[in-house]
C-alpha cells in the first residue's frame, strides 16, 4: 500500500510543482504591473472575495454546521481562507464533472425508458405518508418506483463473494462494475480471473475505481495489467492536480450481470470485507443481490457515470428493452414488495439521503433503526434523531467498536451525549468495525447501500442506496440488526464523559466535521 501511494504522490507532486511554478510567474508579472503595490491589492481584493463569499455561503440553502465552519474559516483568515473555500468548500467547483453526468444521462434517455414505470401510487394505497416522502424523492432523482422481483440479503461480506463468482461465471453479454475501494487479493483476484475468462468468450467487461478511494490499493500499473487481459477500466475523478478531487468522490458500489442480476451494499472489493484480513477485528459488512426491472436502475447508474468519464469513442450504449406502457393495475402476486433504487449526487439541490433518513425518522412511531460506521450528522439530521427518540419512538444506532479512523470516531463520540440523552440507544460493535449502512423502519421500510451517517456520503460525495417497501429483506435485516445488537455495548449516559474541557474540545472537534 505505501508503495502504491508513494508512486502516487511522484505523479502528484511535479503537477502541482508546475501549478505552483505557473502561479509565481503570474504573481511576480502582476506585482511588477502593479508596481510593487500587489501585496495591498491582493489583501483589498481577497477582502472583498472574503464578504461575497460570506454572503454566498449564508443564503445557500445547505446545512448550517457546514456555513457556520467555512463562515468562521473566511472572516478568521480572509487571504487564505477565500483560497480554502475556493478549493475545498465550494461545491461549484464540481460543476465540471456533474454536467458530463447530466449529459450522459439525457443521452441514454433514463427517463423514456421508464415512461409509466413509477409505481409509487401501489404505495400509495397502502401508506399515503411513506408514499409522499418516496414520490417527491424520486422525482428528484428521476429514479422510479418499481415491483422487486427478487432480492437477497448478505449479512456478511464473505456471504457475497460465493454467489457473485458463480454469477459472474455464467455471464453471456457484460459485467459492469463500479466501486470505491479496489485492492488485490483474494476476493478481487478471484474476480478478476473469472473476468478475464468471460472476456475470452465475447463478454464486455468494464470497471470504474475511484481513484482517490483506492488510491492505497490500486496502481496505474494494476489498471494496466487488467486492461491486458482485455479488462476496460478507468478511474473516476483522477487524482492528478489540485482541486477539489476530495470530493465528489463515486461511494457506490454496484456490479451488474447482463442486466439481469445486480450486487450493491457496503462491501468492497478487497479482503478485509469478507474477513479474509482482519485489520480493524471481525468486519461487519452487509449487501444484496437483486434481480428483475430495478437491475435496469443500477444499469443505467453505472453507464451514466461511464459515459461521462470516457472519450467519446469508448462511449456504451446499452441494450435496453423496449419501453411498453404501464397496465391498468400491477400484478403484484409474485413480486416481493417494492424497491427504489437512486444515487445521491452532491450537486443537486436537495441532498436525497438526508433528506429520505429525516423524514423517515419524522414518520417513524415504533422504531427506526441504523447501521452506521461513521456517526457525524448535519444539524438537520441530528434533530431529526432526537426528535424521533424525544417522543417515543425507539431509535438506535450500531456503530463501530474499533474504527478505521480514530479521528473520526473521536468526532463521532462528540454526538453521543445529546443523542442517549434524548433516548437513543448507541450501540458500539465489540468484536470490530462495522462498515454496514442501512436502516430500518416500522416493519415497513428498510434501506441497504453506501451512505453512511456523514457530511460525506450525506452531502459530498456520489453514494447508491435502495430502499425498500413490504420485501422480505425487511425481516431478514431486521433479524440480522438484532442478532448484530448481541455482540454490541450500550453506551449509558453515565458513561459519557461531560467534564468542561471535555465539551469544549467536542465542540471544536464537531465544527471541523464537514471537512473529514
Amino acid at each position: 500500500m505505501v508503495k502504491k501511494i508513494l508512486g502516487r504522490v511522484l505523479v502528484v507532486v511535479p503537477a502541482l510543482a508546475i501549478q505552483v511554478l505557473w502561479i509565481v510567474l503570474v504573481v511576480k508579472g502582476v506585482n511588477w504591473i502593479a508596481d510593487d503595490y500587489l501585496v495591498d491589492v491582493l489583501n483589498v481584493l481577497f477582502r472583498i472575495l472574503a464578504v461575497i463569499f460570506v454572503i454566498s455561503i449564508v443564503n445557500r440553502r445547505d446545512e448550517s454546521a457546514y456555513k457556520i465552519l467555512w463562515v468562521i474559516v473566511i472572516v478568521a483568515l480572509p487571504i487564505l481562507g477565500s483560497i480554502m473555500y475556493l478549493f475545498l468548500g465550494n461545491k461549484r467547483t464540481g460543476a465540471h464533472l456533474d454536467r458530463k453526468i447530466r449529459r450522459a444521462e439525457e443521452a441514454l434517455d433514463r427517463r423514456t425508458f421508464y415512461k409509466n414505470e413509477n409505481i409509487v401510487s401501489e404505495i400509495e394505497r397502502d401508506d399515503e405518508h411513506v408514499a409522499q416522502i418516496i414520490s417527491h424523492l424520486s422525482e428528484d432523482t428521476n429514479f422510479p418506483v418499481l415491483p422487486n422481483e427478487s432480492v437477497k440479503y448478505y449479512p456478511w461480506g464473505q456471504d457475497v463473494f460465493a454467489d457473485m463468482c458463480e454469477d459472474l461465471k455464467k455471464a453471456k453479454k457484460y459485467v459492469y462494475i463500479e466501486y470505491f475501494i479496489i485492492e488485490r487479493g483474494l476476493f478481487w483476484d478471484t474476480l478478476t480471473d473469472i473476468l478475464a475468462e468471460r472476456v475470452k468468450e465475447g463478454v464486455d467487461v468494464r470497471v470504474i475505481y475511484d481513484d482517490l478511494g483506492s488510491i492505497g490499493t490500486y496502481s496505474v500499473k494494476d489498471a494496466k495489467e487488467l486492461k491486458d487481459r482485455g479488462i476496460k477500466c478507468v478511474p473516476f475523478n483522477p487524482l492528478l492536480f489540485v482541486r477539489t478531487q476530495l470530493n465528489n468522490r463515486t461511494h457506490r458500489k454496484i456490479m451488474v450481470i447482463d442486466g439481469e442480476v445486480a450486487y450493491s451494499g457496503g462491501i468492497n472489493l478487497a479482503d478485509e470485507y469478507i474477513n479474509e484480513t482482519h485489520p480493524y477485528g471481525v468486519w461487519k459488512d452487509i449487501g444484496f443481490r437483486m434481480t428483475g426491472k430495478a437491475v435496469q436502475s443500477y444499469q443505467f447508474m453505472f453507464l451514466e457515470f461511464w459515459n461521462a468519464i470516457v472519450p467519446i469513442d469508448e462511449v456504451m450504449i446499452p441494450e435496453i428493452p423496449k419501453v411498453v406502457d404501464k397496465p391498468a393495475s400491477v400484478d403484484m402476486s409474485n413480486m416481493d414488495g417494492f424497491i427504489w433504487p437512486y444515487y445521491d449526487s452532491p450537486e443537486r439541490e436537495e441532498h436525497t439521503s438526508n433528506a429520505l433518513f429525516t423524514e423517515m425518522l419524522s414518520m417513524a412511531t415504533e422504531y427506526i433503526w441504523f447501521y452506521t460506521p461513521y456517526l457525524m450528522l448535519g444539524d438537520t439530521l441530528f434533530d431529526a434523531f432526537i426528535r424521533a427518540a424525544r417522543r417515543g419512538v425507539d431509535v438506535r444506532v450500531i456503530v463501530p467498536g474499533t474504527s478505521d479512523s480514530k479521528m473520526v470516531q473521536r468526532i463521532a463520540k462528540t454526538y453521543y451525549r445529546d443523542l442517549v440523552a434524548a433516548g437513543v440507544k448507541i450501540y458500539e460493535y465489540t468484536p470490530g468495525f462495522v462498515h454496514a449502512k442501512a436502516m430500518i423502519c416500522d416493519d415497513k421500510v428498510a434501506g441497504v447501500g453506501t451512505v453512511n451517517l456523514d457530511y460525506r456520503s450525506l452531502f459530498l460525495h456520489y453514494e447508491c442506496f435502495s430502499v425498500f417497501y413490504k420485501s422480505h429483506l425487511i425481516d431478514e435485516l431486521k433479524k440480522d440488526f438484532l442478532a448484530t445488537q448481541e455482540e454490541c455495548e450500550l453506551k449509558p449516559l453515565e458513561s459519557i464523559p461531560n467534564g468542561v474541557l471535555t465539551r469544549f474540545l467536542n465542540g471544536v472537534l464537531r465544527l471541523i466535521a464537514p471537512l473529514m
